[in-house]
């Protein structure tokens, strides 16, 4: 028997509803920000998306730019599915209020952690959705994920990847961030995100984005936003395609467990 959960979040967002819309209706838009590869199309009401060899489509079930936007996917066989909905209202100084909710039905097997993570994993992406509609205006950008090896699902291996970041244990948002990737040229930005098991480092060209999953049982993993040198898409920071980045980042993760911590 599948189990009804909810997520609901609010937010201000530096960008007009217009700006918004693009962000949230768009696969471009919402690649820049979100997890994975999408399509949308508007006219058939359908959202396709991809994710390490994942494909799933959704149903668009309104339509209504800049404002609202809401869709569902198909239950599988365990009676899971996935519904989202994006009000989009105007608000003072060029800005919006984005109200969103996540609701479907998990698995019977999934416990209150899966809901935890959804609600902890929103605030995360939403974040992020600020961040691109903030500093990176007119462009899009490619995702890049890997995961990390098994060592790294346990809450120990946190403290080495912030280490390996150049950040001590409790790092502080707004702080500089330097650090080198093998086969990438050397990674300097800022701290723009930090949670007891997220760490979100903005560079000129990217948002990079770490991600605990220990709860879960799962490895830390990365899931990247890779913006064009100073266009709108095209070509991947440190000029290399998107295999190459994941793999990189894969040998990266892979050395995370060893890393000693920072101060």
């Amino acid at each position: 028997m599948a189990r009804e959960f909810e997520v609901d979040k609010e937010v201000r967002l530096p960008a007009g509803p217009e700006r918004v819309w693009d962000a949230v209706a768009t696969g471009p838009g919402i690649d820049s920000w979100f997890m994975g590869k999408h399509e949308v199309d508007g006219g058939a009401r359908k959202i396709r998306a991809s994710l390490g060899g994942f494909d799933s489509e959704a149903e668009i079930t309104t339509w209504e730019p800049p404002h609202r936007l809401a869709y569902h996917g198909l239950p599988d066989g365990d009676g899971h599915f996935d519904s989202f909905e994006y009000l989009i209202e105007a608000a003072d100084g060029g800005t919006s209020v984005l109200r969103f909710t996540h609701h479907g039905f998990a698995a019977d097997s999934w416990g209150d952690e899966y809901r935890e993570s959804f609600d902890l994993g929103w605030g995360m992406y939403l974040s992020t959705l600020g961040d691109y509609l903030a500093h990176f205006p007119g462009r899009t950008a490619e995702y890049v994920t890997a995961d990390g090896p098994e060592a790294s699902a346990d809450a120990g291996a946190w403290p080495h990847l912030l280490g390996a970041l150049g950040l001590p244990a409790e790092p502080v948002l707004g702080q500089p961030v330097r650090f080198t990737v093998d086969g990438l040229p050397p990674v300097e930005g800022v701290l723009d995100y930090t949670t007891p098991n997220f760490a979100g480092v903005r560079t000129p060209d990217a948002l990079l984005r770490f991600h605990g999953r220990w709860k879960l049982g799962l490895p830390i993993a990365v899931g990247h936003h890779l913006f064009g040198g100073h266009g709108s898409g095209g070509h991947l920071s440190g000029g290399t395609d998107a295999g190459q980045q994941a793999k990189a980042w894969q040998g990266w993760l892979e050395q995370v467990p060893s890393v000693p911590a920072a101060g």
